[in-house]
């Protein structure tokens, strides 16, 4: 395998949601300094599920007019349309206009859904195109995937986004309604630090990173060295090579595993037959369900979870969690486990300290443990391995999906994107709506 074909595929994928993630932990730095403060969230919520109609489209067309969609064509409109509309971001992010007699932040917004349709629409776009090289270089993909929500924390973290330092501050309280005595109460409070450097550049590193993505696909494209990794050409010094009389090209062979037998009878009329209709509706179930898991449902209350412990629990959880989505890509890039009763009990294992997770988010802003620091650790090591077991099992199910033909990837795009609309509305009213959650404070948790 080529070290250099990896490297593009891992540039390539971190292109797919590097957009979105980044707005995202901008949103400490943005919110302040426009009319829909922390309303925000619920509209960009709203905005990224609007979105799906541009995966709609795709897989409609690869349902019903197979073959009739130029999917590279397709790639490049939307990488390109990420790089314009996060580079137009830095420019107007703040800029507002009147509409029914109130100040609205209208660039923000409608940049932000292209971002969406960009992001969501790669789901059923890159992951059928990676069916032009070979399996290995999936998994590399998928660390990309996963390094397009690192990144830009990372850099969030540099620019110093949500850090806060607590002070000593003094207010007067009064003791009875008799006398006129006070009494001078001394507490922390939370002060947010100045950014080390503004929301535009970080709008134009973002460009900057949809760029790369776009040059790294033009490579995967059209490089030499990548045209040899292809699975369904033979090429000798760059050169493709004709099939000869009596043996078999790749591109007319099944792309199927190697160690299962080669004559096997078909289950089901999905992909090379190999799983029945049953274990075809289970894989997705799980897809669907982890998805929602990781995309939406869980990330939606992780400051609830972690901010009663603290600000450094907060950012310890961000960040390793952040870090454990691309280490579980990498993890599977070497042992591909593709049992699936391993996977069924990788995801419940997952979905249980999901659970916990959720639980103490519920009992925020005094969830258990809150007064001892094991409450923290305990809490930073659940986000850990909730992502890192969820993500491998999304990894695998590429990886057996791959193995399925170019459909079941498109498939496999659709699913994902179904999840996360699914998570997101369950929980937008939850939050949103109902208020079932309370925020913690970070530097005073007053619990009994």
């Amino acid at each position: 395998m080529s070290l250099f074909t990896h490297l593009l595929a891992c540039l390539f994928g971190m292109g797919s949601w590097v957009s979105i993630n980044g707005l995202w932990v901008e949103l400490p730095l943005i919110v302040p300094q426009i009319p829909e403060g922390w309303y925000l969230p619920s509209y960009l919520s709203i905005l990224i599920q609007m979105a799906n109609v541009g995966p709609l489209f795709i897989t409609l067309m690869h349902r019903f007019h197979p073959g009739a969609l130029n999917e590279t064509a397709a790639i490049y409109v939307i990488i390109s349309l990420g790089s314009v509309a996060t580079f137009l971001l830095g420019f107007f992010w703040k800029e507002t206009l009147v509409v029914a007699g109130a100040p609205r932040s209208v660039a923000l917004l409608v940049l932000t859904f292209f971002l969406a349709v960009v992001d969501c629409t790669s789901s059923v776009t890159f992951l059928p195109f990676m069916m032009h090289l070979k399996p290995q270089y999936l998994t590399t993909y998928f660390i990309g995937e996963g390094v397009s929500g690192l990144l830009p924390a990372l850099v969030a973290l540099i620019q110093g986004v949500g850090v806060v330092h607590c002070k000593n501050s003094t207010h007067l309280l009064n003791q009875t309604f008799t006398t006129f005595s006070n009494a001078v109460v001394v507490e922390l409070q939370a002060q947010y630090q100045p950014a080390n450097f503004s929301a535009e550049v970080f709008f134009f590193f973002l460009s900057a990173m949809m760029l790369v993505c776009l040059v790294a696909f033009l490579l995967l494209n059209y490089h030499p060295s990548v045209a040899r990794e292809h699975p369904d050409k033979r090429y000798t010094n760059g050169v493709k090579e004709p099939c000869q009389k009596g043996r078999m090209c790749s591109a007319q062979r099944s792309m199927i595993d190697p160690y299962r037998p080669a004559k096997q009878r078909r289950k089901s009329s999905f992909g090379t037959g190999v799983y029945s209709w049953w274990q075809v509706f289970y894989i997705f179930a799980i897809l669907s369900w982890v998805n929602a898991l990781t995309n939406t449902a869980l990330p939606s209350v992780q400051s609830y979870s972690c901010m009663p412990y603290g600000n450094n629990a907060y950012h310890l959880s961000a960040t390793l969690a952040a870090v454990s989505n691309p280490m579980a890509c990498f993890i599977a890039l070497f042992v591909p486990i593709r049992s699936l009763v391993f996977m069924g009990t990788l995801t419940v294992a997952g979905s249980a300290v999901g659970a916990y997770i959720m639980g103490m988010a519920v009992l925020s802003p005094c969830p258990l443990l809150v007064n001892d620091t094991s409450g923290g650790a305990v809490m930073v090591l659940a986000w850990i391995f909730f992502i890192l077991s969820l993500s491998y099992v999304k990894v695998i199910i590429g990886l057996i999906l791959r193995d399925e033909g170019h459909s079941a990837l498109v498939w496999c795009g659709a699913v994902v994107q179904l999840g996360s609309l699914l998570g997101a509305i369950t929980m937008f009213p939850l939050v949103s709506v109902y208020d079932l959650f309370t925020s913690g404070d970070p530097c005073n948790t007053k619990c009994p």
